[in-house]
């Protein structure tokens, strides 16, 4: 059975989109997205390219060319993690009930079909902030103290991460959580027109770009519980600048990924990628150790409890968003049609299906996110 276009759902479907649209959603818009839609399976691979370090050389003044040695290049492979969709069922008894004189069928239906969207958004969302919760190079800020608390010192101290990390600026992210965005439209440099230039803020609470981050909210925005690791230290092998990997001595309980740690002697707060719960090896995110540890144990300390709030660059983060796969081409469903949310890309599968006495609607998507390049993601803590 070829599939049709619900003619009579576009109208409901994109006043949802209008709806949803303004939820405090801030990962999907800030990332570098792949929506695409074409249709995958569930743990489907698809490859994503990611440009290597590139190596400058001599120059040598010579009559003839000299071949250069070839780039290899260093793709990462993604994967469709979820496939997911919101099951609306009706009755045909159901329906006969909500017609006039009772609320109708209409209205409930538009309500529905918003909720479901929300439900798939704030999921991916979701699943952005732990991605990036899980791997960003450091910290910046203090766990357990709002960020923005009448200053803005906050975002420079994030873009210096970036800046020390190399990463690109010209396209910078911030995603916080409504606690720390209150602090921001509180702040009286910036909303004090002749401060700020403008009375955005003031008036409507625009979040104004600070230190070259584009600020954005989202209830997705991860408060965790610090591992309960003490007395740890590191052993005595010494660890260069760069490197990821330390093996600790002494020391009891856990350090969960996605703490925020620091050695003595050193103030970088570094992201753990993988804890551990007993004596061992302990690995921080890319690209590793600012501060060299010395060929003696050095104290470290589990940072505490808190929000933790993102910064990176577009080009870090990957979001990929494809229809669920189908067999042929088709299924069961007697309707169908693709919607793009206009603001930030995702794309939905808005399908009917027509059983006995009652009919479905499903809304779909699938997805699966990677941070391609740690070094360019940050975490603020708050």
């Amino acid at each position: 059975m070829s599939a049709n276009t619900l003619t009579g759902l576009i109208p409901v479907i994109y006043r949802a989109l209008d709806v949803i649209s303004a939820e405090a959603v801030g990962y999907a818009p800030a990332v570098s997205r792949d929506a695409r839609a074409s249709r995958v399976a569930l743990g489907q691979t698809v490859t994503v390219n990611r440009t290597p370090t590139i190596s400058a050389v001599d120059i040598v003044p010579a009559m003839t060319v000299t071949e250069a040695a070839g780039i290899v290049m260093d793709p990462v492979n993604m994967t469709i993690t979820k496939s997911r969709a919101v099951k609306l069922p009706w009755r045909g008894e159901e329906t006969l009930s909500l017609d006039p004189p009772g609320i109708g069928q209409q209205s409930i239906l538009d309500d529905e079909v918003l909720q479901a969207m929300r439900t798939l958004r704030n999921e991916i969302d979701v699943d952005l902030a732990v991605e990036i919760k899980d791997t960003a190079s450091r910290a910046s800020g203090v766990a357990g103290t709002t960020p923005f608390n009448n200053k803005i010192d906050e975002s420079a101290d994030s873009r210096k991460i970036m800046i020390d990390n190399g990463a690109p600026l010209t396209d910078l992210q911030m995603v916080i959580d409504s606690t720390a965005g209150a602090q921001i439209r509180k702040n009286t440099q910036l909303t004090k027109a002749n401060e700020a230039g403008t009375t955005e803020t003031l008036r409507s609470g625009t979040l104004l770009d600070l230190n070259g981050f584009a600020i954005r909210e989202s209830a997705g925005v991860q408060e965790t519980t610090k591992g309960t690791g003490t007395s740890y230290t590191s052993d005595a092998s010494g660890y260069a600048i760069g490197e990821t990997d330390i093996t600790l001595i002494t020391g009891a309980d856990t350090i969960v990924t996605g703490d925020a740690v620091t050695f003595a002697g050193d103030t970088n707060k570094y992201i753990v990628t993988t804890g551990l719960a007993a004596p061992g090896v302990l690995t921080i995110a890319a690209p590793g150790l600012r501060i060299a540890l010395p060929t003696s144990a050095v104290a470290l300390t589990v940072g505490a409890t808190g929000v933790q709030n993102s910064f990176f660059s577009r080009s870090a983060v990957i979001l990929l968003n494809r229809l669920p796969a189908l067999v042929g081409g088709q299924d069961l469903a007697v309707d169908r049609m693709t919607v793009t949310d206009p603001r930030n890309g995702l794309v939905f599968e808005v399908a009917l299906y027509l059983g006995y006495k009652m009919v479905q609607w499903e809304i779909a998507t699938a997805w699966g996110v990677k941070n391609i390049k740690p070094e360019h993601t940050g975490t603020l803590l708050g």
